[in-house]
């Protein structure tokens, strides 16, 4: 007697999505770059920013800062709004909206007049950027099957690199030939593009049974975030760390970020669903995301002052010179599922984590005169290195959870990304301040009382005093560059050491093999939509 065939479950996606698949990843692309080129054509920007009217706005160290950090703590701060909003009212709603205002902050920012304006609108690119970044990830998952979101997943964060690659370049060009303003105008356009293209092409899904929004939870968060990183940067002001508008900001925000988490592990509808840290796969992922951000973007932040300040280099040139490390990200990340399948994640993410260490740890042998093909080589194995790394984490962090919550668990993913980047900024860039304040406050001796504080504030501070000093400030410059070759050694090693910290919580924590996809809504026979999930044009 013959055995009856099993039967073949049903398909998910809708056909009609699932044909416009690669598309729509093309689209979602898109979007992607366009928040992640702003930041990377920022961290080229930051000299002529810093440097005195008409030619920038005068920015000091600490305000570029906050111009990076307002950004990313409105960010941070939002996704887990930004991702319950789009399980609960659709995620192309919220990608239409978040593009929209981003495109809106971008033309304000061009347009700033003070510091103080560009941190402010900064801010509002931050909130757009928000409801872009889980959106497009959330979107990624609910329109391809389970079997091809590691490679979609990888062009996915191949892009990012691509967006490396471009806003440095573009950031320089646009910088030699127009003003400061041109490096947010840009965004314009693009994002004119993107919206047409979104309404066209991008199907909407939502969760059936989305919790409330959890604003006290967001709140909490933003609060916290924002006084313990005000606290880290003060205190590389003033390279202190006991005095009280030191103190005072850090143990608030430390405190109201122990109550978010109190507070969230009682809500009936959180913003962060602490459950879900149970799972050895997504804590371990999300620690790697946060470990490996905090150590590269505090590195990113002070690497345009050496290539730009010390060596000399233009902004084009700054921006060419990092190729390397975009070019990695763009080869491997797409590739890097074939890696995890012949060696497991723990293994592929250990090796991209010590990669990335010895990257950041080659910047501790760099000095006025390092040859080219050097930096070249370690911006190459930094790429590598987080090509390894992004991929197969997100892969763990959105197949730990059912689909139904990608809104949720893209926000997650994103959120410990962009505070690990932020607390990078803050606490690396604060070691580099207070390093080189310490290394070249026996040089100011000739510099008058009402300059010596400015002086000594960086290195573009120290050259600033120094010309308008004329012949009598030319002792200061070599001092300069050796205070802050100092300062950049001392921060290199710090964040080596905390990549190498992400590689030993990888190794121990994070599975060899992404586990089986939490039970979701059964499928409805002979449709690929999922019961209950609304997935629609």
């Amino acid at each position: 007697m013959s055995q009856p065939s099993p039967e073949i479950p049903a398909p998910r996606i809708p056909e009609a999505v699932h044909r416009r698949r690669w598309a729509i990843l093309g689209v979602l692309m898109l979007s992607l770059l366009i928040v992640v080129l702003d930041n990377s054509i920022l961290n080229v920007a930051v000299k002529t920013i810093a440097s005195p009217a008409p030619t920038g706005i005068g920015a000091t160290q600490s305000e570029l800062e906050w111009a990076i950090n307002s950004y990313t703590l409105v960010f941070a701060g939002l996704l887990f709004t930004s991702g319950l909003l789009g399980d609960r009212l659709g995620r192309k709603k919220v990608l239409l909206f978040g593009i929209t205002v981003f495109g809106i902050a971008s033309a304000l920012a061009a347009l700033s007049g003070s510091p103080g304006e560009l941190i402010a609108y900064r801010a509002l690119m931050g909130l757009g950027a928000a409801f872009v970044m889980p959106a497009t990830l959330a979107v990624l998952m609910n329109v391809f099957e389970r079997d091809e979101q590691p490679k979609a997943i990888g062009i996915w964060a191949g892009s990012v690199g691509l967006a490396i690659a471009i806003g440095p370049i573009t950031g320089g060009v646009l910088l030699e030939h127009f003003w400061w303003g041109s490096i947010f105008l840009v965004n314009v356009p693009v994002v004119i593009l993107a919206l047409a293209l979104m309404a066209w092409l991008v199907p909407d899904s939502k969760d059936p049974k989305p919790g409330r929004v959890d604003l006290p939870g967001v709140l909490l968060s933003v609060l916290g975030l924002v006084l313990l990183v005000y606290g880290i940067i003060r205190g590389g002001e003033l390279a202190s760390v006991t005095d009280v508008t030191v103190l005072l900001p850090t143990l608030g925000g430390l405190a109201i970020l122990a109550a978010f988490v109190l507070y969230e592990k009682r809500s009936d509808h959180p913003a962060l669903d602490i459950s879900y840290f149970r799972k050895p796969a997504f804590s371990a992922a999300v620690a790697a995301i946060a470990l490996v951000f905090f150590a590269l973007l505090g590195v990113t932040f002070f690497s345009a002052f050496y290539l730009q300040s010390v060596r000399g280099y233009s902004a084009l040139e700054s921006g060419l010179l990092i190729l390397p490390l975009a070019v990695a990200q763009m080869l491997f990340s797409p590739r890097a599922r074939l890696v995890v399948d012949r060696f497991g994640a723990k293994a592929v993410c250990t090796a991209g984590m010590l990669a990335v260490a010895a990257g950041l740890g080659a910047f501790a042998f760099f000095d006025a005169g390092t040859p080219v093909w050097v930096m070249e080589l370690v911006f190459f194995v930094q790429g590598a290195g987080m090509a390894h790394i992004m991929p197969p984490v997100t892969v763990a962090v959105m197949q730990a959870l059912p689909r139904e919550k990608a809104g949720s668990g893209s926000a997650i993913n994103n959120t410990f990304r962009q505070v690990g980047g932020a607390l990078g900024v803050a606490v690396l860039g604060s070691v580099l301040s207070s390093t080189y304040r310490g290394g070249i406050e026996d040089h100011l001796g000739a510099v008058p009382p009402g300059l010596r504080d400015a002086a000594g504030e960086s290195i573009e501070a120290t050259l600033a005093v120094a010309a308008k000093l004329g012949p009598a400030g030319r002792d200061l410059v070599a001092p300069a560059y050796d205070a802050f070759l100092d300062a950049m050694h001392v921060t290199a090693i710090g964040s080596a050491a905390v990549a190498l910290i992400g590689a030993v919580v990888v190794a121990l924590f994070l599975p060899g093999r992404t586990p089986a996809a939490p039970a979701g809504p059964a499928a409805v026979p002979g449709s690929r939509a999922e019961a209950g999930e609304s997935v629609t044009r």
